[in-house]
């Protein structure tokens, strides 16, 4: 439950400092003096979107703390200690607005995000605002009732998440479709073109030894020529080759070996150049003899460059990249060819999305239609209670148009319908009430729709309002019974309703020539019987309506 609030520099208050009890408490006060700040001031604490506009004029910068008993509330805890925020069984929210637009939001002193804290808010409050009855129109609202009474958020979220995972692989599932239609021209485009490649056995392509042997085949003729004379003057002339003329030097000079010793180096290099030139024209000869100019292997080199060449502009690439083109439009058609089991997989895994679906929707309707039985008797009650002897209330579920797509929150259409007087069919809510008659079955679902909600705490902010009389004390009796079993605050002008309560709050406007501000402080018994009496009579309070109003409380405490 709420302990506490304080708040400083926000709006018009300066500092509050608030002790909250168990039970029901009623604030009451004027018409604007400041009771919806209080409200303003819960919902920046546990998360709401703020700006600089809620910071007190003058000042840098507003803090808002709620501090909560945890006692009774186990799952709360589980979740701080999930998410490493616990500190026994107390919790402490802080907020902090600065004049700059930012904001700091605390958990028991540790920083945590908006959504954090957004999260925890759920968990720990539950407001009801004034114009409940407005959204209570809407079909997506009146399905959110009937799963909180049900205890369906778990299956809710479930079929949620299923449902968005069916419509993003169906999404994936029909683009992989429109390629596929599209792609067998191109898959026969391609498999002609990895055809043609391999045809030209461009795998074991190598372009560098090919443009070699072509040079060389262009001038065998002219190397064979010059090969063959070089070998004549080197070897086979018979007086002017350079053998014989080097074993003519060698003679020459052996004949002073005795005489002119230095010249003996001289002799052992030329015997060493003669076998060296030896060698050189055996080696020469072998290589002529092993050439064979054949014009048709010329043609040949000269059709297989012209062939890589026209390849290569083809696919605008350079002849020796043509192997990695071979393997792109491989790739490419592996991929296509994959195309088929791609969809196969994916319609598999879409079916079994739909089948886990479908179970946790055909059980979320189930409960739905269980719950809503009973929710409507408890409602078309708490109506008959609240001035309307003949109204009568029912949940109508009926599946979706096209149940066969996935939707989040499961197959149904819930929407509730009513009827005010005998003897006619109910009808949908927005259709049939008036004004008034709507924030009373506003007011009957949501007190009712409360006995199943694990919120320690529930805020009604004028949900009161368009009713009076003994409607309004019927109103008072069943909040009464709520706050006893947990704390509900109620924001009321209604003294049946105020005189209810267990606790008593009045919220006051102050203002001086520099500056205005609102307090709230709680009321002792005298001067709650004087606050019933003002919302009782007005601007003049007689002993007649002081009296009412001790009758009232005096009624409430028997």
């Amino acid at each position: 439950m709420l302990c506490s609030i304080h708040i400083r520099d926000l709006a018009v208050v300066a500092s509050l400092e608030l002790d909250f009890e168990s039970g029901l408490t009623c604030l009451t006060g004027e018409t604007g003096a400041g009771k919806s700040i209080l409200l303003t001031a819960m919902r920046l604490a546990l998360g709401e979107r703020a700006d600089s506009g809620f910071i007190r004029a003058g000042c840098d910068k507003a803090t808002i703390s709620l501090e909560f008993d945890l006692t009774r509330t186990s799952h709360v805890v589980d979740w701080l200690t999930e998410h490493e925020l616990a500190d026994d069984f107390q919790c402490i929210v802080r907020r902090v607005l600065s004049r700059d637009g930012r904001s700091r939001a605390f958990i028991n002193g540790t920083p945590v995000t908006l959504q954090t804290l957004q999260q925890l808010g759920e968990k720990l409050i539950d407001l009801h605002s004034q114009h409940a009855h407005l959204s209570l129109l809407q079909r997506d609202e009146q399905c959110r009732i009937l799963d909180d009474a049900s205890n369906n958020q778990a299956l809710v979220e479930r079929c949620s998440s299923l449902a968005r995972e069916w419509t993003a692989l169906n999404e994936q599932l029909q683009r992989k479709r429109e390629r596929l239609a599209n792609i067998d021209q191109r898959r026969e485009l391609t498999q002609f073109q990895v055809d043609e490649l391999e045809h030209n056995d461009i795998e074991n392509l190598d372009y560098t030894g090919l443009v070699d042997e072509h040079k060389l085949q262009a001038n065998l003729e002219h190397i064979v020529s010059t090969g063959q004379s070089q070998l004549e003057l080197l070897r086979d002339h018979e007086h002017q080759s350079a053998n014989s003329l080097l074993d003519a030097a060698i003679r020459a000079l052996s004949e002073f070996n005795t005489i002119a010793v230095q010249l003996n180096p001289v002799v052992d290099m030329l015997n060493e150049a003669r076998i060296q030139v030896e060698e050189a024209c055996q080696e020469l000869r072998r290589y002529l003899d092993s050439l064979e100019v054949n014009s048709g292997q010329l043609e040949t080199l000269d059709r297989r460059l012209s062939s890589l060449h026209a390849l290569a502009r083809k696919h605008q690439v350079v002849p020796q990249d043509l192997h990695q083109v071979l393997e792109q439009l491989r790739n490419e058609m592996e991929q296509m060819n994959q195309g088929t089991e791609i969809l196969a997989a994916l319609e598999k895994q879409i079916k079994k999305v739909q089948g886990e679906y479908t179970g946790l929707a055909n059980t979320l309707s189930a409960n739905r239609k269980d719950s809503a039985a009973a929710l409507q008797q408890k409602i078309s009650a708490t109506i008959k209670k609240l001035g309307m002897p003949e109204g009568n209330f029912e949940i109508r579920i009926t599946p979706a148009a096209q149940p066969e797509i996935p939707r989040p929150g499961g197959y149904d259409i819930v929407e509730f319908m009513v009827t005010a007087n005998p003897g006619m069919p109910p009808r949908a809510l927005g259709k049939v009430v008036s004004g008034g008659e709507l924030s009373r079955i506003s007011l009957a679902v949501q007190v009712t729709a409360i006995d199943s909600s694990k919120v320690p705490t529930m805020i009604f902010d004028e949900v009161d309002s368009g009713i009076g009389g003994g409607v309004a004390e019927i109103v008072g009796k069943r909040l009464r019974s709520l706050g006893n079993g947990r704390q509900v605050l109620c924001i009321t002008h209604l003294p049946q309703v105020a005189a209810q309560s267990h606790q008593h709050m009045l919220v006051e406007k102050l203002s001086t020539k520099d500056s205005t501000r609102s307090t709230v402080r709680p009321l002792q018994p005298e001067q709650r019987r004087n606050e019933i009496a003002r919302m009782l009579g007005g601007i003049e309070i007689t002993e007649q309506t002081l009296a009412h109003a001790s009758e009232m409380l005096d009624w409430n405490d028997r």
